[in-house]
C-alpha cells in the first residue's frame, strides 16, 4: 500500500486540503487503485497555527511494490504547487512501508505539540520522503502525521471512497455497501443490515483499514456519525 499525506495547502478564502487531496487522488487513480482519501484530526490548541480545524489528509493507493516513490512525489508536488494558495505552508509526504515511529508521531500529533525539527529528523532517520512546498513548510508535520495515522487503519474518516459521495438522501443499507462501504454498524459494533440511512455528506470511519459507516437510530432512519 502507498500513502500520500498532505497538510496546510489552503487559506481562509480557498478550498480545503481535503478538496485538493481528492483532485490529486483522481489523477493518481489513472495509474494506481485508489483505496480512498481520509481526513485525520490533529491537536486543537491555540498554539497550533492552522487555517480551520487542524486536520490533514491521506491518500491510500494499492500498488504492486514497484511504484517509483520519487516519481509519485514529483507528480504530487507539481499538482500542489500548481494549486498553491498565498499564505499556506504546504507539506507533502509519500511512503510505502510506514515504520512504527511514524505511526507514533501521528498519534502524538493528535494529543500534544510536535515540532518541525522532529518531523524532519524522523523522516530522515527512516528514509521517508517529506517535502515542504512553501511558506514556513510547517505543513510537513501534518503530512507526516497523516501517513502515520492512515497506516494504522484505525483513525480518521473517509472523504472519498468508492461512489459514496454520489449518494444523497435516505438510502437502504444495500446502497451503501454497493457504493464502497464494507459495513454499516452502530457505535458499539452492532451490525446494521436493514433500514434507511441518511447519506448526505456520508463520511465512513476508517476501521481495520476499511470504510465503515457508523450510525445511530434517529426514530425512523439511521443517522451517520462523523468520527475521527
Amino acid at each position: 500500500m502507498l500513502f500520500v499525506g498532505l497538510d496546510d495547502t489552503d487559506n481562509l478564502e480557498s478550498r480545503g486540503t481535503g478538496h485538493l487531496a481528492r483532485q490529486i487522488a483522481a489523477a493518481l487513480a489513472a495509474d494506481y487503485e485508489l483505496l480512498g482519501v481520509t481526513r485525520h484530526q490533529l491537536l486543537l490548541d491555540p498554539r497550533v497555527r492552522c487555517t480551520r480545524n487542524n486536520s490533514c489528509a491521506a491518500i491510500a493507493l494499492e500498488e504492486n511494490g514497484n511504484a517509483d516513490l520519487d516519481d509519485v512525489l514529483r507528480r504530487v508536488r507539481a499538482m500542489m504547487l500548481d494549486d498553491f494558495q498565498p499564505g499556506s505552508d504546504p507539506g507533502l509526504c509519500v511512503a510505502r512501508k510506514v515504520p512504527g515511529a511514524i505511526v507514533d508521531f501521528g498519534r502524538r500529533a493528535k494529543e500534544r505539540l510536535v515540532t518541525l525539527p522532529e518531523a524532519w529528523s524522523l523522516a530522515e532517520s527512516y528514509g521517508i520522503r517529506l517535502a515542504g512546498l512553501g511558506g514556513d513548510r510547517s505543513g510537513v508535520i501534518g503530512a507526516l502525521a497523516a501517513v502515520g495515522l492512515a497506516a494504522t487503519g484505525e483513525d480518521g474518516r473517509y472523504v472519498l471512497v468508492g461512489t459514496c459521495r454520489e449518494l444523497t438522501g435516505l438510502q437502504p443499507v444495500e446502497a451503501l455497501l454497493a457504493a464502497g462501504v464494507v459495513a454499516v454498524e452502530t457505535a458499539d459494533g452492532g451490525a446494521v443490515t436493514e433500514g434507511l440511512v441518511q447519506t448526505d455528506k456520508l463520511r465512513p470511519a476508517r476501521r481495520d483499514g476499511r470504510p465503515v459507516a457508523v450510525v445511530e437510530w434517529a426514530g425512523d432512519h439511521w443517522e451517520p456519525l462523523k468520527l475521527d
